[in-house]
This record gives C-alpha cells, structure tokens and sequence, in this order.
C-alpha cells in the first residue's frame, strides 16, 4: 500500500500546469553505511494526475494498493538539498500498482476481485466530483 501524502502543480512545455501526486510507500528500515545503525525511511514518487488543486488536497490521506519500487534508469545528476553536493543518479523510484506488482510481495489471503464490476456512470470523467442529485 501506499498513501498520497501531497502534491505538486508542475508546468508542462507548452506552459500549461498539472497537479502531481506525492505517494510514500510503507517504513523500511535501513542499515547505515556510516553509522551501521539502522534508521526508518520510506520511498516516494509522484504520479501525473487530471485532477485540479482542490481535488489533490482532498485526496491526500487516501491509500492506494501497489509499491514504490526502486528502476534503473539513464544517469542523471541530482543535489541533495541539504548539503548542496551534486551526485550522479543511475535509478529513480516508481509507483508500482497492485496488479502489475509480483504475486510473491502481495498478501495471499488478500479478498479476490474477480467478479467486481464498476457502474461508470459513477465516475467522473473530467477529474473533479460533481454531486448530482436524481430527480
């Protein structure tokens, strides 16, 4: 599981912007190189989103079934905020959703969904929800 936490308006090339999700995965405990003390961290990433402002502050707390799994990617240079040092990146972290992730990592007792069929007429198809009252 992994739980919207924030987000991020971010512009496009053309100047437009769009709202990012900020997903954090579970605690992990890590064994410090320097130290050889374990601390507590977790991974984080954004996924892209339709939805406005308004809709990305009311999701945060939501979780969502999947990871945030470590990926292999082209080198790329990063600094660390607090010490200002500049590194070289081979790897970024990616929202994994729970049908694509591994079988093996995801729960075996966990409820199937098989026969689960969603109306869509209750979906918003423009990323913001609109109550309606029936006649």
């Amino acid at each position: 599981m992994v739980r919207i936490i924030s987000y991020k308006a971010r512009q496009r090339e053309d100047g437009t912007t769009f709202c990012a999700l900020e997903v954090q995965g579970g605690i992990e405990m890590v064994l410090s190189q320097k130290t050889n003390q374990y601390y507590a961290t977790a991974k984080k990433t954004f996924i892209s989103s339709t939805f406005d402002e308004e809709t990305c502050k009311a999701l945060i707390g939501t979780e969502l079934h999947g990871n945030v799994q470590k990926e292999e990617c082209e080198p790329y240079e990063y600094v660390i905020k607090e010490t200002g040092e500049s590194i070289i990146m081979q790897h970024r972290f990616v929202y994994i959703p729970e049908s694509i992730v591994p079988s093996s990592s995801i729960k075996a007792n966990r409820a199937s969904s098989d026969n689960f069929e969603a109306d869509l007429e209750n979906f918003s198809t423009n990323g913001k929800y609109d109550h309606v009252l029936a006649d």
